[in-house]
């Protein structure tokens, strides 16, 4: 049995849970979403909890058991708390601004960068270097972000770039020099 793929997913209070066709469809006070599920799992909403069971034992579904799980518990999380990344700029120069609901980022490059973010996901700025990547669909949210590091990714000689939050960037030794 899956160690995650058995464990019931809890429905918080708050959102409404729907299983038509294999197709969760969760609604809360974030907003919808809906993710298929393979049809080799079935699902069932008891009571304030969703229960995912495999149809039979083979390889397949046993490995689709617990990723079934854990997309479910992601969209029910999402319409109830929401997800986001935090994106953080270092570098001389370096900055980003809204305009409108999409980001332009200055990293460098002799022009700027523009970024629209697809519906459903709202992107804010503080200070000019920090980035906040915020919406219902965590694979959207992780996208987006990973879209806007991979405009300038972190540099090993100097640090200079975009990262996430946190993010630790192992430096390098420059040049030695002579002597």
């Amino acid at each position: 049995m899956s160690r995650i793929g058995k464990l019931p997913v809890e429905i918080p209070s708050g959102v409404e849970v729907k299983v038509e066709n294999n197709v969760v469809t969760a609604k809360g006070p974030k907003g919808t979403e809906s993710v298929e599920i393979r049809h080799e799992i079935e699902v069932k909403v008891e009571g304030n909890q969703v229960i995912l069971t495999r149809k039979n034992d083979d390889r397949k579904s046993r490995s689709l058991h617990g990723l079934s799980r854990t997309l479910v518990q992601n969209v029910i999380t999402g319409v109830k708390d929401g997800f986001e990344k935090k994106l953080e700029i270092q570098g001389v120069g370096y900055r980003a601004q809204m305009q409108g609901t999409s980001i332009n980022l200055q990293l460098g490059y002799s022009h700027p960068i523009v970024i629209e973010p697809p519906k459903g996901i709202t992107i804010a700025v503080e200070a000019n270097t920090k980035i906040t990547v915020a919406g219902t669909n965590k694979q959207a949210v992780g996208d987006i972000a990973a879209l806007i590091r991979s405009k300038r990714a972190p540099e090993v000689y100097k640090g200079k770039g975009v990262r996430y939050e946190g993010e630790y960037v192992r430096r390098k030794a420059g040049k030695a020099g002579k002597k």
